[in-house]
């Protein structure tokens, strides 16, 4: 089955466990002592997250570090800036319509 980015966020602990890696690497024991699942269930979601490019399972003599790829987010960024531009430019009307509706009514009482 391939995978992809969207799929890897879609759940909120591999979001969690991407949000613990981001700033630094970690082993999978660290990461799996933050969740209430077991350490294979963290490993599963870890997989995806591999499968998905977004990060990367290293060997340091006996430990597993895991370390985020970030640069594949660009890919949900740019699906989600579509829509930032569209309700921005919705909400700019809706503005422009409030602004004259204010203008209008200060104009009649006058």
């Amino acid at each position: 089955m391939r995978r992809d980015v969207f799929q890897a966020i879609a759940d909120p602990t591999r979001r969690e466990i991407l949000n613990m890696v981001a700033y630094k690497p970690l082993n999978v024991n660290t990461v799996a002592e933050n969740f209430d699942v077991s350490r294979a269930a963290i490993y599963k979601h870890m997989k995806i997250l591999i499968e998905c490019g977004l990060i990367d399972m290293k060997q340091q003599g006996r430990e597993r570090y895991c370390e985020a790829k970030l640069e594949k987010l660009n890919e949900v960024s740019v699906w989600v800036e579509q829509y930032r531009k569209f309700w921005e430019s919705k909400l700019d009307s809706l503005e422009m319509y409030l602004n004259k509706l204010q203008n209008n009514k200060n104009n009649e009482s006058k």
